[in-house]
């Protein structure tokens, strides 16, 4: 495995163990109060996380063949996962 792989795979498991440990905050708040805000929470966090697992699994699966498309998805499935996030701060105050 080269540096820059290496590298990748630390920086992708750092942000998944983060995102979930965001997730099991906000899955207990909303345990604990049942406001829609953290429900909301909680699955954009999920979102974020997951896109960053999928990105990174998808990465050494396909040998880093087809960046465009994963980055594409991943962008993507980020970008619902942070509207969650917003929506969550906004819409329920």
């Amino acid at each position: 495995m080269q540096t820059i792989e290496l590298l990748y795979t630390v920086f992708s498991l750092t942000l998944a163990v983060a995102g979930l440990s965001m997730v099991g905050f906000a899955v207990r708040a909303y345990n604990r109060t049942s406001r829609q805000a953290m429900f909301h929470l909680s699955v954009g966090f999920t979102l974020i996380v997951a896109a960053a697992i999928a990105t990174t699994v998808s990465a050494f699966a396909t040998n880093f063949e087809q960046t465009r498309m994963l980055l594409s998805v991943n962008y993507l499935i980020t970008t619902v996962g942070y509207l969650f996030v917003i929506y969550s701060i906004t819409a329920h105050r």
